[in-house]
């Protein structure tokens, strides 16, 4: 069995089926070993050609037949019980982890490649519920069925039992002491896998990169030596995984092999009247005697050959239990607040107090002393050059990240205090990066809204100026969108993307340099349904282009992750050394343009 704080829960929330279906398999095992004793009645019944007790022979076969009739109804429940359980610990623990994929931190992605996450959501889980099911199924036999039959044995020869029982516990020694070895070798597999998995993802959200720079040959030969790793990575196991059960095998046939030998040595022996002693003790061998004995030991074979397959089952297991049990004890660093401040009717005021902001792990602030005000219902844009910290401010206004208390407020409430689902449903967000999902335009859009219309698509496609576009489709709303988007323009993508934040019908609004890919005429659109739209609620726009901000009630200005000014476009010109710059450059390039 596997054991583990994330795992222990499982067998309790199935204690039924576990239970039934390991007591159904102990039947069964008990039921088998009533079939040497049968088919040694039967020889026994046949030694005498002249005398046949042909009644009597019926009744053996026929109890034979209805022994195997119950074990195959057995076998049917055993499996309906334990499989249907192990598929269902599958279910819960993808569920789990899926569910502690929300909840980590932007950071975790950053530094955790994809591919490693895959491989824990597949190949990992598949381990782990096969050693579930047909773990727990080798696990049993190898100990009951093992016991059943060995008492069976002592009962009818000590000594004959000694001579099979003493190997077979050497075989099981040596496969406990295996295990550590297979455990290392599989978890060197698993790391190949998640480098294949990651290589795999990294190269198909990348193929545009790939083929404008013609590299289809180069990152055929990268990919081909990653597979080629990870194949000989695979063979290993399958090899050392085989030759161990093989090997099993092979003694366990040899037993079989020289105990039929010495078996029939004795009872040739007590047939012609005489008798041989073995371990100092006699030995008294009928026939039919051995015939149940070799019956026994067969019936022996396969839960010792079971106990080397889970021996080699459990190493794969528990190797895939820590990898899954490792990404589930990652740290949650976006502490939920138990919502002490509800934050409810939000009316779109954002306060920041001396905010000072780095990222985690690292020392050096990105944000710096940052104090604003922005009240309800304003039209604000955020201004500045790269890696002036814009998107970071915005993102911890979203609660991406922890900072100390008090810092940033959305209508006098401490967001570090509030409920963080309440914070973010009060906001809605065009991210810089924008994803679209391989659905529908329309699915893409309403995504935002439970149970959201076409309507309520086009009308948010005619707030961000993409209506058009997406009419002259050949599915028009019902077209299917590639990975990301792919089939899509930039542009168009930015405007889906801002016409799904539009439907959210929030308090607050934040988009992040979403217009950057549109001509001026369509941002001049776009800026025109914002103040006609989206009037008395708080929408900030981090732009790139002073035209995007001239004609917003506000600006912030951010110069090295510190405000440098805040105030109206005009203000701005005479006040800020770093917004009047942008603006006389990108008045001079509309004049190189003309």
């Amino acid at each position: 069995m596997l054991f583990g704080k994330h795992f222990n829960k499982y067998y309790a929330k199935y204690w039924f089926f576990f239970i039934f279906g390991v007591l159904t398999l102990i039947a069964i095992d008990y039921l088998q070993t009533f079939i040497p004793e049968a088919i040694g009645g039967i020889v026994a019944l046949l030694k005498d050609p002249g005398t046949v007790d042909v009644p009597a022979v019926h009744k053996l076969a026929l109890e034979v037949v209805g022994i195997g009739a119950l074990m195959m109804v057995g076998r049917f429940l055993w499996r309906l019980c334990l499989m249907w359980a192990s598929g269902r610990i599958r279910m819960d623990i993808r569920s789990e982890m899926f569910a502690k994929s929300e909840r980590l931190s932007q950071r975790y992605y950053h530094t955790e490649k994809v591919g490693n996450i895959v491989s824990w959501f597949t190949s990992d889980l598949e381990t782990i519920a096969d050693y579930v099911g047909w773990g727990t199924v080798m696990l049993v036999d190898a100990i009951f069925l093992t016991i059943l039959v060995m008492v069976k044995m002592f009962m009818m020869s000590v000594p004959l039992t000694l001579l099979v029982l003493i190997p077979i516990l050497l075989i099981a020694t040596w496969g406990l002491l295996s295990e550590i070895y297979l455990t290392k070798i599989w978890e060197t597999r698993q790391a190949s896998n998640d480098r294949l998995y990651d290589f795999s993802t990294e190269a198909f959200s990348g193929i545009r990169v790939i083929k404008a720079f013609v590299k289809e040959k180069q990152q055929a030969r990268a990919f081909k030596k990653v597979a080629k790793q990870c194949q000989k990575d695979s063979v290993k196991v399958a090899e050392i995984s085989g030759l161990f059960e093989r090997l099993i095998d092979v003694l366990l046939h040899a037993i079989f092999g020289a105990f039929l030998i010495v078996g029939g040595y004795f009872a040739f022996y007590f047939s012609q009247g005489t008798t041989q002693s073995l371990f100092g003790m006699e030995i008294n061998l009928k026939t039919e005697e051995l015939v149940t004995f070799i019956a026994y030991f067969d019936t022996l074979i396969w839960p010792v050959i079971a106990l080397g397959s889970v021996i080699a089952m459990h190493s794969r297991a528990k190797a895939s239990l820590q990898r899954t049990s490792a990404y589930l004890d990652q740290e949650e660093e976006i502490i939920l607040a138990d919502g002490t401040e509800p934050l409810k009717d939000v009316k779109g005021e954002i306060e920041f107090n001396d905010l000072t902001f780095s990222y985690p792990g690292t020392d050096y602030p990105v944000l710096k002393n940052i104090n604003l005000k922005i009240k309800a219902g304003e039209t604000v844009g955020i201004v500045g050059k790269i890696g002036s910290g814009k998107t970071t401010l915005v993102d911890c206004l979203l609660r991406l990240y922890n900072f100390d208390e008090n810092r940033v407020k959305i209508d006098g409430i401490d967001i570090m205090k509030a409920k963080i689902d309440d914070v973010r449903a009060s906001i809605a967000y065009v991210p810089q990066d924008n994803f679209l999902f391989s659905d529908t335009i329309q699915n893409n859009i309403n995504f935002s809204k439970k149970d959201a219309t076409e309507q309520d698509a086009k009308d948010a496609a005619i707030f961000s100026s993409v209506d058009q576009d997406i009419v002259e489709f050949k599915d028009g709303y019902n077209s299917l969108l590639g990975e990301r988007g792919t089939t899509v323009s930039g542009g168009q993508k930015q405007r889906i993307s801002m016409a799904r934040a539009y439907l959210k019908d929030a308090p607050i609004m934040i988009m992040d340099d979403s217009v950057s890919a549109v001509d001026v005429k369509t941002e001049t659109t776009i800026l025109n349904n914002i103040k006609e739209k989206r009037a008395g609620r708080t929408t900030i726009i981090i732009a790139s282009r002073i035209s995007t901000v001239s004609k917003l009630d506000k600006v912030i200005v951010l110069n090295d992750g510190a405000v440098e000014a805040f105030g109206s476009p005009k203000e701005l010109l005479a006040t800020s050394k770093t917004y009047a710059r942008m603006a006389m450059l990108q008045e001079l390039d509309k004049e190189e343009g003309k």
